[in-house]
C-alpha cells in the first residue's frame, strides 16, 4: 500500500475547516482520546498474531517488535511524537484514519465503501404511495436536521459516558470530491446561505428541490408530495444518460472525468447543485421479485448498488454523504458515505425518522404557489460519454460479482447469551470464528467495529479477533472426544476474552489505529516506514478476510446494514441482533472460488444451533 505525505498543505486546510465547522452545541465534554502505552500496543499486537502464525514466523516477528520497541529505539520515538501530537491536535488520529482508510482509497465507492441499511419493507406497491411515503420521509429528515440545530437533540451516552456529538451537522450539505492521489470532502451545511434544497433523483434524471418556503419555515409533507409529482411528471423515460454512474468508478477514473465534467459550465451548476443540497432521494423502480426467499436479500443489493445499469444504479450519487432510497414497491433504505458518517449517528436519525412516520402530518399546506423543481441538465461530449459507458461496463461486473445474503434467524436472540451472563456481540463473533473455520479449516484476521466517540473527534476502532482462547474452543468444539463441560467452559473463555477487547478498545486502548499512528508518524518525520510493518505477518495481520459489523436498527424484522467484502478473498457479515432473533447479511465476490456467501450464511446458521446446543441442550 502507498502512502502519501497526508500533512500536505491543502489537505491540513481541508482538515482546519472541517474541525472549525462545528456548531456551539455539540461540543460536549468528553476528554481527548489517549495515545496507549506503546509497550502495551506491541504486546497485543503479539498476541493477536499468536492464532494466525506458525511458531517459526512468530519468533522472526517477536523478535522485530523488541527491536522496535527497546529503550532509545524507534518505537519509543515515534511514540513521542504521536503523544506531542495528541497534545496539540484535537484527536490525534481522526484526521489520518478518514485520510488514510477512506480518503486515499481509490477503490469505488460503490460496494467497497459505502454502507446500505434495508429497511423493512413498507405497505404500498404502487407510484402513488411512494411519493406520500418519500414526502413523509424528506418531512421527519427536515425535523431532525431542526433538533439539531437548535439544540434539541440529546447527547448520545454510550455505558454512562457521553459521546462527541459533532458529526451531526456534518451529515448534511456534504460530498465527497474525487481527487487524483486522494479526495476531500466539501460541507456546505455553514456557508453564509446554507443550502435549502435537496437532490430528487429518478429515471437516472436529477432535480433541485428547494424543501423551504421563502420565510424559512419547512414545507409542509403535502407541498412536498405535490413537488414530488411534478418532477415525476418530468421524469417518465429512462432515455437519459445515468449521470451517477460516474460516482461508481475506481477513484482516479472517476477524478478524471469530474474534471474533463466540469469544463462545461451547465455541468458545473449541475454538479454543485448535487454536491451542495442537503440529502438525496433516489425514486426507484420496483426490485425484481424471484421469490420470496430471495427478495430481502436483492432488495438490501438494490439500496447498495442499485442492482445495475438496467436497473437503478442510475439513480445514485455514490460520492453523497446521505441518500435515501424508495423504491415504487414499498422497498426503502439509505446509503451513506464513511469519510462523513458513520453507523450510530446514522441509527439514531433513522430512529427518528420511523417514529416520525407514525405521526400524522401535523400541519395544512399555505395556499402559496410553489416554483417548478429545477431539473439539472449535462451537456454529454464525446469524452463524458465514453466515460458513462465504461463506468456502465464496470459497475455491472463489479455488481455481478457481489454476492448478498440476507437472512433471519429465528431460533433466538441476543436474551440467550445474556441469560448465560455471555455478551451478545462477543457470542457473535466467536461463532463468526467457528463457522469460518467449518468452512475454510482455518482461522483468519476479522474486524470488528468499536466506537471512539467518547472522545474528543473520535471516530472508530477495529476490535479484531480470533483470540488464542478463541481458537483453542474452535479446535475442541468438533472434537468428540471432548466433554461438553469442557467445551462450555472454553466456549465462555473465548466470548469472554473477545468481551476484555472490546472494553479495552472503548478505553482508546485498541492496537490497531495506534500501530497505524506509529506507521503515518514515521512518514511523517520523512523516516524509512518501520521494518514491522514492512513484516509479512503485518501484511497478513491486516488481511481482513472477515469484516463484521453490528448495527441495532429500529423496525427490527428485516432491518440490516449490508456492503461488500474489504479483500477480493474475504466476506463481510453485518448483523442485527434483537431479543429473540439476528438479522444477518454476508457477501463475498463470486471471483474468488474460496469464498462462498451463501455456504457461510448456510455454516452460520448451523453454528448457531449447535451453540445454543451448548448452552441449553435438549437431551
Amino acid at each position: 500500500m502507498i502512502f502519501w505525505n497526508i500533512q500536505s498543505r491543502t489537505c491540513r486546510a481541508w482538515l482546519s475547516r472541517v474541525s472549525l465547522r462545528q456548531e456551539p452545541c455539540f461540543f460536549s465534554s468528553v476528554p481527548p482520546q489517549p495515545v496507549p502505552p506503546l509497550t502495551q500496543t506491541l504486546q497485543g499486537y503479539l498476541k493477536a498474531l499468536e492464532p494466525l502464525l506458525p511458531p517459526e514466523e512468530l519468533s522472526h516477528t517477536r523478535r522485530m517488535v523488541q527491536e522496535f520497541g527497546r529503550p532509545g529505539g524507534l518505537g519509543p520515538h515515534l511514540q513521542e511524537g504521536l503523544e506531542k501530537r495528541a497534545r496539540r491536535t484535537k484527536n490525534w488520529i481522526s484526521d489520518w484514519w478518514v485520510q488514510w482508510a477512506y480518503l486515499e482509497s481509490r477503490q469505488p465507492l460503490a460496494v467497497h465503501s459505502n454502507p446500505a441499511i434495508s429497511l423493512p419493507r413498507r405497505d404500498f406497491n404502487d407510484w402513488r404511495s411512494q411519493l406520500v411515503f418519500a414526502s413523509k420521509l424528506i418531512a421527519a429528515v427536515l425535523d431532525f436536521k431542526a433538533k439539531m440545530h437548535t439544540g434539541q437533540l440529546p447527547v448520545e451516552y454510550m455505558r454512562g459516558k457521553p459521546l462527541c456529538m459533532e458529526l451531526y451537522p456534518l451529515l448534511f450539505s456534504s460530498c465527497r470530491i474525487p481527487g487524483p492521489k486522494h479526495d476531500y470532502v466539501a460541507h456546505h451545511g455553514n456557508a453564509r446561505r446554507s443550502p435549502t434544497h435537496i437532490t430528487v433523483v429518478r429515471n437516472y434524471q436529477f432535480f433541485q428541490l428547494e424543501v423551504y418556503n421563502s420565510d424559512g419555515s419547512r414545507m409542509t409533507e403535502s407541498q412536498i408530495r405535490g413537488q414530488l409529482l411534478r418532477i415525476r411528471s418530468q421524469s417518465w423515460k429512462t432515455d437519459k444518460e445515468p449521470m451517477g454512474i460516474l460516482t461508481s468508478e475506481h477513484r482516479h477514473t472517476w477524478g478524471e472525468a469530474y474534471n474533463r465534467l466540469l469544463r462545461d459550465k451547465l455541468n458545473q451548476e449541475s454538479v454543485r447543485m448535487i454536491e451542495t443540497g442537503l440529502f438525496s432521494l433516489c425514486l426507484d423502480s420496483p426490485v425484481l421479485r424471484i421469490s420470496d426467499e430471495k427478495y430481502a436479500s436483492r432488495k438490501a443489493a438494490q439500496v447498495l448498488h442499485g442492482g445495475g445499469t438496467f436497473s437503478n444504479s442510475g439513480n445514485r450519487w455514490f460520492d453523497k454523504t446521505l441518500q435515501f432510497v424508495v423504491g415504487e414497491d414499498g422497498s426503502w433504505g439509505l446509503l451513506y458515505e464513511q469519510a462523513t458518517a458513520e453507523g450510530p449517528p446514522i441509527t439514531n436519525l433513522l430512529h427518528h425518522i420511523l417514529e416520525y412516520c407514525e405521526k400524522p402530518d401535523p400541519k395544512k399546506a399555505p395556499l402559496v404557489p410553489l416554483p417548478m423543481p429545477k431539473k439539472l441538465y449535462f451537456h454529454i461530449d464525446l469524452d463524458i460519454k465514453r466515460d458513462i459507458e465504461q463506468a456502465k461496463q464496470n459497475l455491472d461486473i463489479l455488481i455481478n460479482d457481489l454476492d448478498v445474503n440476507v437472512f433471519n434467524f429465528k431460533r433466538f436472540g441476543k436474551e440467550l447469551p445474556k441469560k448465560h451472563n455471555l455478551s451478545p456481540n462477543s457470542f457473535i463473533q466467536v461463532a463468526l470464528q467457528l463457522a469460518y473455520y467449518r468452512v475454510h479449516n482455518e482461522v483468519c484476521p476479522a474486524c470488528d467495529i468499536a466506537s471512539q466517540r467518547m472522545f474528543q473527534g473520535g471516530r472508530t476502532e477495529y476490535i479484531r479477533s480470533p483470540t488464542n482462547q478463541a481458537l483453542k474452543f474452535i479446535l475442541a468444539f468438533d472434537d468428540r472426544s471432548e466433554s461438553r463441560e469442557a467445551k462450555l467452559q472454553l466456549f465462555r473463555e473465548a466470548v469472554d476474552a473477545y468481551s476484555d477487547l472490546t472494553d479495552q478498545a472503548l478505553k482508546g486502548h485498541g492496537i490497531d489505529h495506534h500501530l497505524l499512528g506509529l506507521k503515518l508518524q514515521a512518514i511523517e518525520e520523512g523516516l524509512s516506514i518501520p521494518k514491522i510493518f514492512m513484516d509479512t505477518a503485518y501484511g497478513l495481520a491486516t488481511h481482513w478476510k472477515l469484516r463484521t459489523g453490528q448495527v441495532t436498527l429500529p423496525m427490527s424484522d428485516h432491518s440490516v446494514m449490508c456492503f461488500g467484502p474489504l479483500v477480493p478473498d474475504g466476506y463481510a457479515v453485518c448483523y442485527n441482533p434483537q431479543a429473540d432473533h439476528f438479522h444477518f447479511s454476508v457477501t463475498a465476490f463470486n471471483c474468488c472460488e474460496e469464498t462462498n456467501a451463501e455456504t457461510l450464511a448456510r455454516t452460520l446458521k448451523n453454528t448457531l444451533c449447535d451453540l445454543q446446543e451448548l448452552l441449553q441442550p435438549t437431551v
